[in-house]
Order: C-alpha cells, then sequence, then structure tokens
C-alpha cells in the first residue's frame, strides 16, 4: 500500500522532525538571505564539522560539541566584523575555512573518516532515535518562540541596521542573539540534509518565495510551504527509490527554484513588489 510508509516509526520520526527543521530553516533563512548572509549557514556548518571532530577525538557526544564551537565560532566573527571593520563576506570566509581546517587536522589525528562522522556529512533524518527526536522538536519551538518575541527588532534591524541604531535598538547585542539563534538552527538542521547541504535548506525555498513578491509575511509562508514539501516529498522519494534523503530533499527544492525561474520568465508569475518590513 502506497501508505505503508507511514506506519513505519522510523519514517513518522523522520517527517515530524524533518518538517520541524524545514519550518526554522526558512524562519531563520530569510532573515539571513535578506541580510546577505547566505553563505553564513554554510560558514556554521563547516564550523560545525569541526565541532563534531572534537568530540568524536575526545569522546564527547559530537552534536554538544559541534553547539559549542559553531555558536562560539559565530560569535567571535561577529565580534571581529565589529571591531576590525572586517566586511561579512570575508568574516564568514574565515569561519568556514577555520571550521574546515580545525576538522581535517583532527580527523587526520584520529585515523580518518568514521561512520558517526558520515551521517553528520550527509544527514541521516531516518536513523533518528527517541532522544534525537526529541531534542530537534525542543530546539525548534526554542527557534520558533525566540524569533516571535523578537520579530519586530529583527525585522527593524534587518531592513536598516544603521536606523535600528538611531532609533535605540541595542543592535549589537540583537546581533549577537541572532547569529546564536542562527548558529542553533543550522547544528539541528544537520541531521536532516547533513553540513554539505544545509546552506541549501536555508537559502533555496527562501529565493525562491522572493520571487513572488508579496510582502515579507507572505513570503515567510511561502517559504515555509516549500521548505516542508520539499523536505517531505524527498524523505518519502528516498524511500522508495532507494535515494539519500538528503540529497533528493535539495534537488526538490532546486527543481522548484528553477520551475519558478522558468514561470517568472513566460510572465505565469507575475512582477514582484519589494518587500516590506512588517511585523
Amino acid at each position: 500500500m502506497a501508505l505503508e510508509i507511514f506506519s513505519y516509526a522510523f519514517m513518522q520520526k523522520g517527517l515530524i522532525a524533518g518538517s520541524a527543521i524545514a519550518i526554522i530553516c526558512s524562519l531563520m533563512g530569510t532573515f539571513l538571505v535578506l541580510r546577505r548572509y547566505s553563505l553564513f549557514g554554510d560558514a556554521l556548518s563547516h564550523m560545525a564539522f569541526g565541532g563534531i571532530s572534537v568530540g568524536l577525538f575526545s569522546g564527547i557526544y559530537p552534536l554538544w560539541t559541534a553547539y559549542a564551537v559553531s555558536i562560539l565560532g559565530a560569535l567571535g566573527m561577529t565580534k571581529l566584523r565589529k571591531s576590525t571593520k572586517i566586511s561579512g563576506d570575508a568574516a564568514i570566509a574565515v569561519l568556514l575555512v577555520s571550521g574546515f581546517g580545525i576538522g581535517v587536522l583532527l580527523i587526520s589525528a584520529t585515523g580518518g573518516f568514521s561512520v558517526d562522522l558520515f551521517s553528520f556529512l550527509f544527514g541521516s533524518i531516518l536513523l533518528l532515535n527517541n532522544n534525537d527526536m526529541i531534542l530537534i522538536l525542543a530546539v525548534s519551538f526554542g527557534v520558533i518562540g525566540s524569533i516571535v518575541v523578537l520579530r519586530k527588532q529583527l525585522l527593524h534591524f534587518t531592513f536598516d541596521e544603521e536606523q535600528a541604531r538611531v532609533s535605540g535598538l541595542n543592535v549589537d547585542k540583537l546581533n549577537y542573539v541572532f547569529v546564536v539563534i542562527a548558529g542553533v538552527t543550522v547544528i539541528t538542521s544537520m541531521r536532516l540534509v547533513g553540513i554539505l547541504l544545509i546552506s541549501a535548506l536555508i537559502v533555496l525555498p527562501n529565493i525562491t518565495s522572493m520571487m513572488y513578491g508579496r510582502g515579507f509575511k507572505h513570503t515567510v509562508l511561502i517559504s515555509m510551504g516549500i521548505s516542508v514539501f520539499s523536505v517531505v516529498s524527498g524523505i518519502i522519494l528516498s524511500y522508495y527509490f532507494d535515494l539519500a534523503p538528503s540529497g533528493a530533499i535539495v534537488m526538490i527544492t532546486v527543481a522548484i527554484l528553477v520551475g519558478t525561474i522558468v514561470a517568472k520568465y513566460f510572465g505565469v508569475i507575475g512582477k514582484a513588489i519589494p518587500i516590506q518590513k512588517t511585523a
């Protein structure tokens, strides 16, 4: 039966956790793309690669060390950008290569790649245990709650950071909070598509949704819809065709992006209007 896959516990866990991850990736991705930090997720995931290597090297659960190293790296990048006036993309590049360098050194010290490391590199959403499931859902609710509480401040400094500073908003503090939330989102999402593909899930649905030009709220909703659809359909396709879920998810998001570009070219999608700042 076509619906028999939903009777399997591993599929239920994968679909629920995957949908939660899809939602937080689309939410954080909207702010990252609007702030021109599209590669920030990629840099954090590479920093997480170093953190996971630290965990495997020291015998600590790799996800905890990934959280610690990535968040500290993101905070350090923010401080570096502020104190040295290094541009955002240059600071992101520093974070990316530093994390990857740490990972390569520690992997070589421990004798090479392991099964655990491969699962983080390429995702393992269908291999979640109950503890992973609880952690992902708890973090997802925490990220969503944080964004809801800080939505007005995030919108203000996302669209005009200088104006937000003039209006009395503590932009420096908000920047630190923002990168911590982004770091937590990226590390949690690694279990879905892996370190190497995480930026695709953060960036592609948001780029696609912005082409519709329907205002900020509608852009976020469209992005979430694309993201959840890609995750659910990718997991289902991976089951039936024996494919890697992460690759299937990413290619579906790419296909939706290409389809949107084609539709826009032929006038199926109307002319976009600038995204407006609304609470």
